[in-house]
C-alpha cells in the first residue's frame, strides 16, 4: 500500500468518525421534547404516539383532539383541536410557531424556557414564578390569557404584560385605521389592544373550544348567551323549588289547624305550631 493511499484512507476514516460523532450532538441539540399524550394528532403526516421525540423543524397538526408535549424536565405545551404549529430550538429556549388554533403553556419556576410566536408577535412566560398561559388565534386576532403567573407580549421592541387572570385581545388595525396610534407592529402593521373581563374571556375561550367550522365570533356570542341562559334557568328552578317548599309547608300547617279545630273545637294541638299559624281566632268554649 502506497503512502498516498494510506493517507487517503486515514483521512476518510477521520472524516467518517467525526461525522458519526457529530450526529448525536446535532440531534441532541435539536430535540424539542417528547410526546406525553395525544389524540388525533400527527407530526409530518405520521400519527403521533406517546414517547415520540419531537425535533426542531417538526410540524404538528391536531384535528379533533389534543397533543401534550413535555419540554425539558417540567414544562408542558398543550395543543388544542384544529391547531397547526411547528417547532424551533436554540441554545436557550424552545419556540412554538403557531399557525392556527391554540396552545397552552405550563411553565414551572424551574421549567425549560418556552416561547410562542404568532407571526411577529411573541409571547413568553413571566420569569421567577409558575405560569399557566394560553395563546389562541381567533378570526385574525390573537387572544392571550394568563390563568396563573404572568405572560409578556412582544412585538418589534414593544412589550405588554398580561397579569394573572387577565385576557388581552390583539386585533389587527384595518387599512383606514393605520394612520392612528397603535401598539407594536412593524412597517405599516399595528395592533389594537383590548383587555376583556372574566365573562368576555369565558365567551371567547368557549368559542375557541367550539368547532372552527362556523364563525368564531358567532360561536363566542352563542357560548356567552348559552351560559347566561343556563344561569337564568338555574335561578328560576331554585326559585320554583323554594316556592314549592313554602307551599307544601303552608298546606301542612293548614291541614293541622283544620284537624285540631275539627277534633277539639280549638286550635290546640299536640304539634307546636308557630304563633299565628292558624287563620282567625280560636273559638271560645
Amino acid at each position: 500500500m502506497t503512502m498516498k493511499n494510506t493517507v487517503l484512507r486515514l483521512t476518510l476514516f477521520a472524516l467518517l468518525t467525526g461525522a458519526v460523532a457529530t450526529v448525536p450532538a446535532m440531534a441532541g441539540s435539536a430535540v424539542i421534547g417528547s410526546v406525553a399524550g395525544s389524540m388525533n394528532a400527527t407530526v409530518g403526516g405520521q400519527s403521533l404516539l406517546p414517547n415520540t421525540t419531537i425535533f426542531s423543524g417538526d410540524s404538528l397538526q391536531v384535528r379533533d383532539g389534543v397533543a401534550v408535549i413535555a419540554v425539558g424536565n417540567n414544562s408542558r405545551v398543550i395543543f388544542g383541536r384544529d391547531t397547526v404549529a411547528s417547532f424551533l430550538r436554540n441554545s436557550n429556549e424552545v419556540t412554538v410557531l403557531l399557525s392556527q388554533g391554540n396552545v397552552s403553556m405550563l411553565h414551572p419556576t424551574d421549567g425549560a424556557a418556552v416561547r410562542v410566536n404568532v407571526g411577529d408577535v411573541s409571547i413568553t412566560p413571566g420569569q421567577g414564578f409558575k405560569t399557566l398561559g394560553e395563546v389562541a388565534m381567533l378570526n385574525g386576532s390573537i387572544v392571550v390569557t394568563a390563568k396563573d403567573g404572568a405572560l409578556k407580549i412582544e412585538d418589534h421592541g414593544e412589550t405588554k404584560d398580561v397579569a394573572k387572570g387577565q385576557t388581552i385581545v390583539l386585533s389587527p388595525k384595518t387599512a383606514d385605521q393605520k394612520g392612528g396610534a397603535g401598539w407594536g407592529g412593524g412597517n405599516d402593521t399595528a395592533w389594537h389592544i383590548a383587555i376583556i373581563g372574566a365573562a368576555g374571556a369565558a365567551a371567547v375561550l368557549s368559542g375557541i373550544a367550539m368547532s372552527r367550522a362556523g364563525d368564531a365570533n358567532t360561536n363566542s356570542l352563542a357560548a356567552l348567551s348559552a351560559a347566561n341562559a343556563a344561569e337564568s334557568a338555574a335561578a328560576a328552578a331554585a326559585s320554583q323549588a323554594a316556592a314549592a317548599a313554602a307551599a307544601a309547608s303552608a298546606a301542612a300547617i293548614a291541614s293541622e289547624c283544620t284537624l285540631d279545630l275539627t277534633a277539639t273545637g280549638t286550635y290546640t294541638s299536640p304539634v307546636n305550631l308557630p304563633a299565628g299559624s292558624c287563620p282567625g281566632n280560636p273559638p271560645v268554649n
